[in-house]
């Protein structure tokens, strides 16, 4: 519990920025969530898995260090922060030619580490429990409120709405929450994008 509190936390200058800054709400629906490319760039911490046809000897896997860089046997470090996987194998297999006849080199990130703070959604306000859970693809408002434990008694959840970064800015979109979990309307049940934040406010009493 401690654990998710600090996450939050961490999480909640960037959540208030974002608020602070979406303007009014849109009339219409966000943006569609473009996939995760095929040409991922390499972070730090990210663990790296990096194999050589027919020599295992040569492979490692390990975390990408703070200064971006693995280290291969044979040829030393290799910048891979920044970097595609396709990009690395080549320079390595390159390098790698000195010492092996042909070599063919893959490298897999196994673990995105580096990615993962960013790629939260965050569901604040009149939640049972606000949370900060890591983005999964297909994720939509309602997937989303409901791992927060859903709505409390105070909530105004038909003034709901999603914060998404827009350039320096974000934009606001209006969910009509109560009509997703009561009346089954699911026309303002986006899929949620990574970086998005969820607000539920609470009625005006």
């Amino acid at each position: 519990m401690r654990l998710a509190a600090s996450l939050l936390a961490l999480g909640l200058p960037l959540l208030l920025a974002a608020c602070a800054s979406s303007g009014p709400l849109s009339s219409g629906a966000p943006p569609a969530v473009v996939p995760v490319a095929d040409d991922y760039q390499i972070g730090v911490d990210d663990i790296v898995q990096v194999s050589v046809w027919r020599n295992p000897e040569l492979g490692i896997t390990a975390p990408v260090r703070p200064d971006g860089k693995i280290s291969v046997p044979l040829i030393g470090d290799v910048m891979a922060g920044g970097r595609s996987p396709d990009a690395v194998a080549k320079e390595l297999q390159g390098k790698l030619a000195t010492y092996v006849i042909e070599p063919q080199v893959t490298v897999i990130v196994t673990e995105l580490r580096s990615h993962e703070y960013l790629s939260r959604v965050r569901v604040t306000g009149a939640v049972r429990t606000p949370v900060s859970i890591p983005y999964r693809q297909g994720m939509t408002v309602l997937d989303a409120v409901l791992a927060a434990g859903g709505v409390t008694e105070f909530a105004a959840a038909d003034r709901s709405s999603l914060h998404r970064k827009n350039g320096d800015g974000a934009q606001a979109y209006g969910v009509q929450l109560d009509n997703i979990l009561n009346a089954g309307d699911l026309s303002t049940n986006y899929k949620v994008a990574p970086g998005d934040v969820i607000t539920v406010p609470e009625r005006v009493l």
